[in-house]
Parts: C-alpha cells; sequence; structure tokens
C-alpha cells in the first residue's frame, strides 16, 4: 500500500508520523506550550478523516470544515476560534482534503472499518466530479437549504470545471483544486479577522490526506506549513465591517 501511495503522492508521510513531526516542531521549534495551542481543523466531515491525532495531546478542538473541508463556519466560526485561545497561548490550524485509495491503486475510493465494499473518499467531492462530468444538460448546483454544503462547494468548484476535467486523472485534480480552494480561503478569513486572535502566532498546516484500507495506516501529504504573526499581519489587514458589531467582541 505504501508503494501504491507515494506513487501518487511522494512526499506523503503516515498520519502518526506527521503528527509527532508537528507536535514537536511547535514544541521545540517555537517553544510553544502545547497545553495552551488551540487546535482548529477545515477537514471533511467525513468519519474517516482521524488519520492525525494532534487531539490526541491538543484538548478542544475547533472544527471549522465541513463537506470538501471548506471552511464553512466562515468569519463567525474563525472569530470565535480566535476569541477562544487560552491566554499566553497560540492557535494551530490543520486544513486540506481528502482522497481515498484502494489496494489496487484506484484513487477516490477506499474500503473502510466494517465493510467489504468500496465507497468514495472523499464522498462529497467524488459527487462533484459526477455532477460535472453530465452530458446530457450543463449542471448548474441549485442553492437547497437542507443540502448547502454540497451546494456551496460545488459552486466553489464549478470555475475550474475544464481544468479538472481535462487533467489526466479528474478524480486527482479536483482534490487538488479543492486543497487550493480550502487554502485560499482560510487566508481570507484569516486576513480579516486577525484583529480578534487571542494570541500573538498563528500556525497554519496544510496538506492532503490519503484514506487507505483499515489494515494501512492513512497518509497526510503535507504541503505548507507556516507561521503567521499576528501583529504583523494586522499592519497589513483590513478589518472586515461586520467584526466592529459588539456581538462578535463577544463570541
Amino acid at each position: 500500500m505504501e508503494k501504491l501511495i507515494l506513487k501518487e503522492y511522494p512526499n506523503a508521510r503516515p498520519g502518526e508520523e506527521v503528527t509527532d513531526t508537528y507536535l514537536n516542531f511547535l514544541a521545540d521549534n517555537h517553544h510553544c506550550d502545547l497545553k495552551k495551542v488551540l487546535f482548529a481543523t477545515s477537514l471533511c466531515c467525513d468519519d474517516i478523516n482521524v488519520s492525525t491525532d494532534f487531539r490526541r495531546v491538543l484538548a478542544r478542538p475547533f472544527n471549522l470544515g465541513g463537506l470538501g473541508g471548506l471552511p464553512y463556519a466562515g468569519f463567525t466560526g474563525l472569530v470565535a476560534y480566535g476569541h477562544h485561545i487560552p491566554d499566553g497561548g497560540d492557535a494551530f490550524i490543520f486544513y486540506g482534503p481528502h482522497i481515498g485509495i484502494t489496494e489496487e491503486g484506484e484513487l477516490g475510493k477506499m474500503r473502510r472499518p466494517g465493510q467489504k465494499g468500496l465507497t468514495n473518499s472523499c464522498g462529497a467531492l467524488m459527487l462533484a466530479l459526477d455532477r460535472l462530468t453530465r452530458t446530457d444538460e450543463v449542471y448548474i448546483p441549485v442553492g437547497d437549504e437542507y443540502d448547502h454544503q454540497q451546494t456551496v462547494l460545488e459552486r466553489t468548484l464549478m470555475p475550474f470545471k475544464q481544468q479538472i476535467l481535462s487533467a489526466e486523472n479528474p478524480v486527482k485534480e479536483i482534490t487538488e483544486v479543492a486543497y487550493l480552494v480550502i487554502e485560499r480561503q482560510i487566508r481570507y478569513l484569516l486576513e480579516r479577522t486577525i484583529t480578534e486572535f487571542n494570541c500573538e502566532r498563528v500556525f497554519l498546516l496544510g496538506g492532503v490526506i490519503v484514506n487507505s484500507s483499515p489494515e494501512y495506516p492513512d497518509y497526510v501529504e503535507i504541503r505548507n506549513f507556516e507561521k503567521i504573526e499576528v501583529e504583523s499581519m494586522r499592519t497589513v489587514t483590513s478589518q472586515t465591517a461586520i467584526l466592529s458589531n459588539q456581538a462578535f467582541k463577544n463570541l
């Protein structure tokens, strides 16, 4: 399984290794008090996404993401997260999409714990891909309050339709696009809410989670790790108007 994963994602490492590496990096290189680090994720809400176990050390994770990994919590969620950081602590946000791989090397599918058959991973991204490939009609995601996240995900991916469908492997490409979209949205939200963060540093860790079969560990290919000094960002960003509302100050 490792050879199959590394063929597609050559820089991927087992989830446990990624967890230990970056927790140690935070503690040893950046002198973070891990008891005062508030962990947040913008990952798909799929139950399979437990390949990294930062929560083993970093308690009380704040969930920003939903289907596909987009940060649906938005301004309100990120402001609340920024307010909840312990005094003297740091922010640590882990984000990205996920993709399954079978024991035959097929991407976009996986065998889940307790199941014999295969299911899609990421299911939301594979559903979006299926709808993007329709040839009988031009597919336009229509808003549905009972399927809000999937609609938003598909609308967000729609501008990349040609790029995705013309790729050598559209399953892999839609995952790549999702990563870039998630990262862009996280940065956009962070730039406009940074004045509300109760800390001096924000650590970002972005990557693609690769889900394998239950007998094997999942892997993560890290794409970005960076430290953002909150004060330096405050001097170059413009505060979002809604943050002036007193209710936002008390989230």
